[in-house]
């Protein structure tokens, strides 16, 4: 399995220590993959977070940004990603309830102690089977999970994503782009400008989709390959 860690430490030889044992690990146990990224305060990491880590050990006292504050404007765009926080102090990393840390390990690490916290987080990645994606905006990125869109709407240039709590836009994708992505996940077009989450659609009726309150229209070039797949979907 691929692991993609991201290591924020403003202390060189702690970060080179945690970068030591991940590698120890991996030969111990080779069907994990770990790919690891370094940054060196907790501003750096949420400057160009784009929701593709798996896993982060976080420095709790780092000089711009301090590890609880960046844990907090990350959640805000993954609430996925498995943080343990890396601190001197055990009073700091019980805080991290706030940003549902998953550990914490207490400098100066020791690789027994290690080991074991990532082995829980692995476990945890591992029986993970959401899917998600990662929605470019233009200040920054946000990691979403699949089963949370009820449909994508194209407006002009910009695509809206109808969540099941709220609304995700970006100018970044194209209609196509997203629905190559999706097509696999349960997601169909009713007509151009919408691409739904077949699990969502309530009914139909007059030639539209019925999703929540929303009714959106099934166009006839669609219609035949639309009712295909949502009556394919509703006899599993």
């Amino acid at each position: 399995m691929e692991i993609r860690v991201a290591i924020v430490e403003d202390e060189d030889m702690c970060a080179n220590t945690l970068h030591s044992f991940i590698d120890r690990y991996q030969k111990e146990n080779p069907e994990n993959v770990f790919f690891i990224k370094r940054y060196r305060d907790g501003d750096e990491i949420v400057d160009e977070y784009k929701g593709d880590f798996d896993l982060i050990f976080m420095d709790i006292e780092m000089q711009f940004m301090d590890g609880m504050k960046a844990a907090e404007n990350i959640r805000l765009r993954d609430k996925s990603v498995e943080i343990i926080f890396v601190t001197n102090m055990a009073k700091y990393a019980i805080l991290g309830y706030k940003v549902r840390a998953m550990d914490y390990v207490l400098k100066p690490i020791k690789y027994e102690t290690f080991k074991e916290s990532l082995k829980r987080v692995i476990a945890g990645i591992e029986g993970k089977e959401e899917k998600y994606i990662v929605i470019n905006q233009k200040d920054g990125a946000i990691k979403v999970a699949i089963s949370e869109i009820k449909y994508i709407e194209s407006l002009g240039h910009r695509l809206t994503f109808h969540l099941k709590d709220n609304q995700v836009e970006t100018t970044v994708f194209s209609m196509k782009q997203m629905e190559e992505a999706l097509n696999k996940e349960g997601f169909c077009r009713c007509n151009s400008g919408c691409l739904v989450n077949l699990k969502y659609v309530k009914g139909f009726k007059d030639r539209e989709v019925l999703i929540d309150d929303d009714r959106l229209s099934i166009s006839r070039s669609r219609r035949q390959e639309f009712m295909e797949q949502l009556v394919s979907r509703m006899s599993y």
